[in-house]
């Protein structure tokens, strides 16, 4: 399916532990246009992990739908790619070349890519080459320890990307700097494809700032979505705040779909999202404290009615 960048697109980042198939069918019901997987690791695509197989699956709903990969090897990255090409519903393939995380960074991939930009190039095109999707496109941050916007964004459209979503921190700044959205600007005046900003958009109000002051082609949301993922229907529908009843609703989706996802296990799960969805609410941790010990999907359910309903 195509992606319309005529209008802002509103995308879902890739979040290890949070964005898996049933929060992204929760926010592309909810107003979210673009979604992506959590980062897979092409070796363990490869490997035919079962547990990165689960990650890749969609909802039916969730359509453009883009999986991230990450790895640092051109010819892992080509069978990954090869593998992906036999899976249906996948709109694009983007590489992920913004994770800070020091396992990923030892193996050369995530942001240690932005290190050695002809190796990120010789990565995209190796992509772009044997992808039979849709879309190639890039997650990155601004530099490793210094910004490099201009360079990382020319790198990947002169390696075919389709389109780019900077980050505003260089690796080194990790999640506390102050992102840098005139970087951001500074990188979508440099190329013609379409460049996406992230970091740090939390509300409605950032997400009208950043679009204005950036002129990107969109926002992608990761940290400020989880335990608010109305986020995307308050940008999508000009709300400046969201009813009781939405938010209990999103939330009950959001459970059922764990549930059904991961089965047994899927209440233990959903405890670490609701930690989330209750903090800064009266009585929240006495709400946290009886929903650690609840088991049955049930007694969650009334639980999560009582608190938030």
């Amino acid at each position: 399916m195509e992606i319309d960048f005529k209008k802002p697109v509103i995308a879902l980042a890739p979040l290890a532990g949070f964005t898996d198939l049933p929060f992204r069918k929760v926010v592309k019901k909810f107003g979210a246009d673009l979604t992506f997987s959590e980062m897979i690791s092409a070796n363990a695509l490869i490997r035919r992990s079962p547990k990165s197989l689960k990650m890749i699956r969609k909802n039916p709903e969730e359509s453009p739908y883009i999986v991230q990969i990450a790895g640092s090897d051109p010819e892992v990255i080509k069978e990954a790619v090869l593998i992906l090409n036999d899976m249906e519903g996948i709109d694009g393939i983007d590489l992920n070349c913004g994770c800070p995380v020091p396992k990923v960074v030892g193996q050369n991939a995530g942001s240690a890519l932005l290190k050695d930009l002809p190796l990120m190039g010789k990565i995209v095109e190796t992509i772009k080459k044997y992808s039979n999707k849709r879309y190639t496109s890039v997650k990155a941050r601004l530099g490793f320890n210094e910004k490099i916007p201009q360079e990382i964004a020319k790198t990947a459209q002169n390696a075919g990307a389709d389109f780019i979503t900077f980050h505003g921190r260089t690796r080194s700044g990790g999640y506390k700097a102050k992102v840098d959205y005139e970087a951001i600007k500074t990188a979508k005046e440099s190329v013609s494809i379409p460049v996406i900003a992230n970091g740090d958009i939390t509300s409605k109000e950032i997400a009208e700032y950043v679009l204005d002051f950036t002129g990107c082609d969109g926002l992608m949301i990761g940290r400020g979505a989880v335990g608010k993922p109305w986020i995307f229907y308050q940008i999508r529908n000009d709300l400046k705040d969201i009813d009781k009843e939405t938010k209990t609703k999103i939330i009950l989706e959001h459970f059922y779909g764990i549930v059904d996802f991961y089965g047994d296990m899927g209440v233990k799960i959903f405890r670490k999202h609701l930690h989330t969805y209750s903090k800064g609410i009266a009585n929240g941790a006495s709400f946290r404290d009886r929903i650690n010990k609840i088991e049955e999907p049930s007694e969650m359910e009334r639980a999560i009615r009582e608190f938030f309903g």
